[in-house]
């Protein structure tokens, strides 16, 4: 009964893990410490929950430093700089306390810190930064989706529900093979992220067997990532452990035994990707815009460098198709970033809808060009 009447504050704790027990009584607060590891784990907290009360940030965070995950929250969802944010740095690490100070942190602490003095300096914070943060959340930039012309709409419509159309006897056909050669679903969904930060379920033509993830650990040396980026970006690791039912990488498929014959065929000939056009249609996605990521790719865009990519629609082809897989892997993690954040200036240009008919049509060759494959 005491514990109801004790006012509730909410902090996030961004780390790899948790510094501080949860929840603290403290005075007339009871505070609930979350700690995340990642931007999109962030934002997806948020839009379950709320804004949190204060950010408490680690200084050494995996693929990037708190000072870069500060400028990411600035720019997403406090650009007024209204909720308290502390930064926790090592002792070594007193150089950047005074960067962080420089770059308006409301205060750094060395580690280890107790949870009550931490707590303390929160609410006093507070009191010179007056909030509801329940009135802010629509107001962030992080959850705000682009929002597509009339033209654009209108051409994703027609286009997709013409392709369908066409595609149509090509899917059924397809449809009943992999109904005859394997049990399981037609369609396989795959979780995807998209403009600000939006989940949707991306649909395709399933190519694996069923439940193939569970035969992962027979297959850790196949790597669809690695294959389409280079070692060393932080976006990018060894997912042995995660479902790439939804995802190519054709070198891989001659040893990838959860691939099926069919599942071979339409791959090679991307049929599979066809269902994607429900996807158009019904607005999760554009047909021009950058790729739709996994949660999982998601989860380790640690760094500010591709906050643009989730300001612009996501799409069956892109800039991320036309170029060839085999250029990708030659490029450093900077030109990677700009070329996946270079559609969101295109999607604001005047001329952005003649230059997705310049994509469209530069991704037919490139389909079928066998060293992009």
């Amino acid at each position: 009964m005491e514990m109801d009447n004790k006012e509730k504050l909410k902090i996030l704790h961004i780390g790899a893990d948790p510094e501080f027990s949860s929840p603290i009584a403290y005075e007339n607060h009871l505070v609930e410490i979350e700690t995340l590891d990642n931007p999109f784990s962030v934002s997806q907290w948020i839009i379950q929950n709320r804004l949190p009360d204060a950010l408490v940030c680690e200084s050494r965070l995996q693929g990037e430093n708190g000072l870069g995950f500060h400028d990411f929250w600035v720019a997403q969802f406090d650009a007024e700089r209204k909720i308290p944010f502390i930064l926790l740095i090592e002792e070594a690490d007193q150089g950047v306390g005074s960067r962080a100070l420089e770059q308006k942190i409301d205060d750094v602490f060395i580690k280890p810190i107790p949870g009550e003095t931490l707590i303390n300096r929160i609410l006093m914070l507070r009191k010179d930064k007056p909030i509801n943060v329940q009135t802010m959340v629509s107001e962030m930039n992080g959850f705000k989706p682009f929002r597509l012309t009339v033209l654009k709409r209108l051409f994703d419509i027609v286009t997709a529900s013409i392709c369908l159309i066409i595609a149509s006897p090509l899917l059924l056909i397809s449809a009943i093979a992999i109904k005859l050669e394997t049990k399981g679903n037609v369609f396989y969904r795959s979780r995807r992220v998209g403009s600000g930060f939006k989940v949707f379920d991306s649909f395709k033509l399933r190519s694996m067997y069923a439940h193939s993830d569970k035969r992962l650990k027979e297959l850790a040396h196949i790597n669809e990532l690695n294959k389409e980026t280079s070692p060393g970006d932080p976006a990018m690791v060894n997912l042995e452990s995660k479902n790439l039912q939804g995802d190519r990488n054709k070198p891989a498929q001659l040893g990838d035994s959860r691939i099926t014959k069919v599942g071979s065929i339409i791959r090679k000939l991307n049929i599979d990707e066809l269902p994607q056009l429900f996807n158009v249609i019904r607005g999760d996605i554009s047909m021009v815009g950058n790729r739709p990521l996994p949660i999982y790719e998601a989860e380790l865009l640690t760094t500010a460098d591709w906050n643009d990519r989730f300001h612009s629609p996501a799409g069956i082809t892109g800039i991320w198709k036309v170029v060839s897989r085999r250029k990708l892997r030659s490029m450093s993690h900077e030109d990677r970033s700009r070329l996946q954040n270079k559609y969101y200036q295109i999607a604001r240009h005047r001329n952005s809808f003649w230059n997705d008919i310049w994509i469209i049509i530069q991704t037919f060759p490139v389909l079928f060009k066998k060293g992009n494959a």
